[in-house]
């Protein structure tokens, strides 16, 4: 059986969905037979204006087309809020695949999402409901992470992210200081662990058809 491979798509821009792409990766990498992938979108602002927002510098993980979105077994976007729909440098992502959805190439795919929020009334699950309808259109298959994560999920303690929607993160009304907390980041991985192990179940099933 081939690899499965995992594409995990982000767009940053303080550093905070960079750093949950990164633990994401890591559970995914703990499911035998499967390949994870980092890749970035394309930025849209000009360099002046990241620079007067005091963005984080990109990492050096390979900015995706849309084209190659093909070559995934399942996708899982990150992307920060902006008013409860993902940020425009995603949607550009999104914009690009005119071509795959007129053939439906993206159809039966798994995915889902991954965020990073201002405050806990940034839209947790808003931001997810609206990102659900590109993958409708493109005829993709949603994979929230539900209350997979047990316990981790219904502690009280402290502020955390996310929902069953997906894992997350809160940057702090500024969008910067606050950091991910460990427990958002064991969720993500949690979350990469969960949708690789799905991904791979799809794929093998599909084999056998």
């Amino acid at each position: 059986m081939a690899m499965t491979k995992i594409y995990i798509v982000y767009y940053s821009t303080w550093g905070h969905v960079a750093t949950l792409a990164d633990e994401i990766k890591k559970g995914a990498d703990s499911v035998d037979g499967v390949e994870a992938t980092i890749w970035q979108v394309a930025e849209t602002l000009p360099e002046e204006v990241l620079g007067k927002m005091s963005a984080a510098p990109k990492k050096e993980h390979p900015v995706i087309s849309g084209k190659q979105l093909v070559d995934a077994d399942g996708i899982l976007f990150g992307f920060p809020a902006r008013f409860g729909m993902m940020a425009a440098q995603m949607k550009a992502l999104f914009d690009s695949t005119g071509g795959l959805w007129s053939q439906q190439a993206l159809a039966g795919k798994p995915a889902g999402f991954f965020f990073a929020l201002g405050t806990q009334g940034g839209g947790q699950e808003e931001t997810a409901l609206t990102a659900v309808s590109q993958l409708t259109h493109h005829g993709m298959m949603f994979v929230p992470v539900g209350y997979t994560f047990g316990a981790g999920m219904f502690n009280m303690d402290e502020v955390r992210c996310c929902s069953p929607y997906g894992s997350g993160t809160f940057a702090g009304a500024d969008g910067r200081s606050r950091k991910p907390s460990e427990a958002e980041l064991q969720m993500a991985e949690h979350q990469g662990k969960y949708f690789a192990t799905i991904a791979k179940k799809l794929k093998m099933g599909a084999a056998g058809v």
